[in-house]
């Protein structure tokens, strides 16, 4: 018998746009033989389910079910496409566990601590984790530009806490540019995290449980036409994604078994992609990210096509990865 699966995707964040993109792809990739699946658009203003030509059904909330032409539809499993909140900083997490229905990604705790990039850091640098020098705002505090500089130094990148997609994120070349890139973060986010620069190969390492195994992808390496890996670079074509990246041997086992290792350390499942620089051979993190973005396009993808996994198998593993978690 065919299990009902929910594809979740849009957000209540700068990133619905592109989670829309990821959950479409998802949808189109799940075998229709093995499953029924459901576009499930979650907004502030609406939860429906979207039906192939467009017509949509609320969402009941108290149970995650849909009824549509008088009958009942519950879903056994929730893939979460949702980049961004409420979907990548534990609030979907927390729903669908206390409604007992499995979903794709981590759980509640690691999807907002994740999520949450100076908490993240800060539970990651007593196992060793190298990670840039930073400064911490929040919206109200007084802005010491001496101070921030003394800290992190110039250039400096300057980040909304919580958001994704290089939303809010802006480099700094000057003392007297640092106010409008703080004011910018602000506008995704009411936490800002001002970090040193590292001037180094970026590189991008994808970590899944695959087929019961924690398995590291083939490393990307990053190389953008603009000052840094931006909202341009990322989705607008402005970048090269390398894979496998242009790295000795040594560095990718390095890269490598560190972001197994952080994968491990936050005991995360589903799927992951971390974010590193490289200086002075030593691999620095910049985030991790818990639901990446799963067009043809994107990383993780490529990654995987790289390992010769295709999309079709890399969707379906992790539904009945969820399946045998119930």
């Amino acid at each position: 018998m065919k299990k009902n699966v929910a594809i979740i995707m849009g957000g209540y964040s700068s990133e619905f746009a592109i989670s829309l993109k990821t959950g479409t792809v998802v949808y189109n990739h799940l075998n229709p033989e093995k499953y029924n699946t459901y576009k499930v658009h979650i907004f502030r203003d609406k939860w429906v389910c979207v039906t192939t030509v467009g017509k949509e059904f609320p969402i009941d909330k108290n149970d995650f079910s849909v009824t549509i032409d008088d009958i009942k539809i519950t879903f056994d499993c929730v893939f979460n496409a949702i980049h961004g909140s409420p979907g990548e900083d534990g609030f979907m997490q927390g729903y669908l566990e206390l409604l007992e229905i499995p979903h794709t990604s981590c759980g509640m705790y690691q999807a907002a601590l994740t999520f949450n990039k100076r908490d993240l850091l800060a539970t990651l640098k007593p196992y060793g984790i190298k990670c840039a020098t930073s400064y911490y705002l929040n919206a109200g505090d007084s802005i010491d530009e001496a101070a921030i500089v003394a800290k992190v130094g110039l250039p400096c990148f300057v980040k909304a806490n919580k958001a994704g997609s290089s939303f809010g994120v802006s480099k700094v070349h000057e003392i007297s540019d640092l106010k409008n890139a703080i004011a910018i973060a602000l506008k995704e986010d009411d936490e800002v995290i001002i970090e040193s620069f590292l001037d180094g190969v970026e590189v991008s390492v994808g970590v899944i449980n695959y087929k019961g195994n924690v398995t590291v992808l083939p490393i990307t390496e990053i190389v953008s036409e603009n000052d840094f890996f931006d909202y341009e670079a990322k989705y607008l074509g402005k970048s090269q994604e390398i894979t496998p990246a242009r790295i000795s041997p040594e560095l990718s086992a390095k890269v490598a078994k560190v972001a197994k290792k952080i994968y491990e350390i936050l005991k995360l499942e589903g799927f992951s992609r971390s974010e590193f620089i490289f200086k002075d051979d030593e691999p620095y993190l910049l985030e991790v990210n818990t639901i990446p973005g799963m067009t043809e396009e994107s990383i993780l993808p490529q990654q995987a096509k790289e390992a010769g996994i295709s999309l079709e198998a890399l969707f379906g593993n992790a539904v009945e990865l969820a399946l045998t978690k119930k």
